[in-house]
């Protein structure tokens, strides 16, 4: 797993993440309909709205993919919320963080992945915490270029 230390406080992003009580609640077409429209705007096989918790990612919508939640271990979405930015990753097998993971070399051999952070005001105030994402993801590898790039992130933010 990412190790987050530093990086977020882990205690208070995940205080702000139950305290929006969302996890394990029903679909939502509002949730949906933004899966289904990044999915579409960039022509990917998955796209998501991810909740990560302590040790799982939690899925408010998914396109694609039948599981409703994954182990945070193996969680492109946990590096995202360490980066708190734009995340993508042009090729999985290429990037050493994760070319062993097991949704690139086993079913549903995920090679490309872009996400940004969703982020929500922690209850007592202050800054903004990253709480999961909105990610789009494909087994066929994506060239991004700097445009490109730009595009995810003004879309997907």
């Amino acid at each position: 797993m990412v190790n987050l230390t530093g990086i977020v406080d882990e205690v208070a992003r995940l205080d702000a993440l139950r305290a929006l009580d969302m996890l394990d609640t029903p679909p939502e077409a509002e949730f949906d309909a933004i899966a289904v429209g990044a999915r579409h705007l960039f022509g990917c096989k998955f796209a998501f709205v991810s909740l990560v918790d302590a040790d799982r990612q939690w899925f408010k919508a998914a396109c694609g993919l039948e599981a409703s939640e994954t182990p945070r271990d193996v969680s492109f979405c946990t590096h995202t919320i360490a980066a708190d930015d734009l995340l993508v990753i042009a090729d999985t097998r290429e990037d050493p963080r994760f070319a062993t993971n097991p949704m690139v070399v086993e079913t549903p051999f995920v090679r490309f992945y872009a996400g940004v952070p969703l982020r929500v005001t922690p209850p007592g105030g202050g800054a903004a915490l990253p709480i999961g994402t909105l990610c789009v993801a494909s087994y066929v590898g994506i060239w991004v270029t700097r445009p490109i790039r730009r595009q995810f992130w003004l879309a997907l933010r």
